[in-house]
């Protein structure tokens, strides 16, 4: 199964931070958030990821061009212009992921971005999608689980949060969205917070109008019946502002930051050719 990360928006609410680069790319403990996001599908066993780009989308191209110069050691021959990695971080790490970066336009919606990405999704297979600036230690197994099981064409993941965001209602089996407003005044039943579960049908709710996925097919699935909903009760963080950067900040630099689910991975002990420690 895939991830698609919508990666492409200008984020003007965090200017202070996306006026030089793409929201995705600002840092949480030295790595983009759009990592952080990354590292929490790998934990569920989700490898490849369909990145769709826009506003500043090249830095994100080059961020994983030269993703092992950001995380590794390196020593530069200034006099050869020969360069030597010292660290693997695909063995330090454990990142077996394979990203397809994809360009959908620097002023596009957001459900425009899904379909022109659509093209680098399996046929007929399950995918997963979210938003790239919140994280989140929800169960992405068991949202898939339940929507495999339960026949809705888009699963939407439903957590607790202040009443600023898109609002879902649920029906009475608290399973199944019955109908969404992204704009509420007032939030009382959870909020949308990405980490959605997408069959291939969702695309028939996509058209060829540029528009929002939250205002056009969310909304229409929901009135079809073909929208479910994962609870989610524990820990979600958007990063629309500064404030919640410097929130997120905070809790990494604890040491127990809730949406790091993945395991440490020891350092690589480096070994001469005769198979004595270097």
């Amino acid at each position: 199964m895939k991830a698609v990360i919508l990666a492409g928006g200008k984020g003007t609410r965090l200017a202070e931070e996306t006026v030089s680069r793409p929201k995705p790319m600002v840092e949480v403990g030295g790595h983009p958030i759009l990592w952080h996001i990354m590292k929490i599908y790998a934990a569920h066993g989700i490898t490849e990821f369909v990145v769709c780009l826009g506003y500043k989308g090249y830095m994100i191209k080059e961020y994983f061009e030269n993703y092992f110069l950001h995380n590794s050691d390196v020593t530069f021959d200034l006099a050869t212009g020969k360069s030597d990695i010292h660290r693997d971080s695909r063995l330090e790490r454990g990142e077996n992921w394979k990203v397809t970066l994809v360009d959908t336009g620097e002023d596009s919606l957001t459900a425009t971005r899904l379909r022109i990405a659509s093209k680098y999704l399996t046929p007929g297979e399950d995918f997963c999608m979210t938003y790239g600036d919140g994280v989140s230690d929800v169960d992405i197994s068991a949202s898939i689980a339940q929507h495999q099981a339960s026949g809705m064409h888009a699963t939407m993941t439903v957590a607790n949060t202040p009443g600023r965001f898109g609002l879902p209602q649920l029906d009475e089996t608290g399973t199944r969205v019955a109908s969404f407003d992204e704009k509420p005044e007032i939030s009382n039943q959870g909020v949308n917070a990405g980490f959605f579960v997408l069959s291939p049908e969702a695309f028939d709710y996509i058209g060829d109008i540029d528009c929002l996925w939250e205002d056009g097919p969310v909304q229409e699935l929901a009135a079809a019946g073909k929208l479910g909903a994962w609870r989610h009760r524990g820990f979600w963080q958007p990063m629309d502002m500064l404030r919640d950067k410097q929130r997120l900040e905070e809790l990494w630099e604890s040491g127990k930051a809730p949406w790091k689910i993945w395991p440490d991975t020891p350092p690589i002990i480096a070994t001469s050719g005769r198979g004595k420690k270097a």
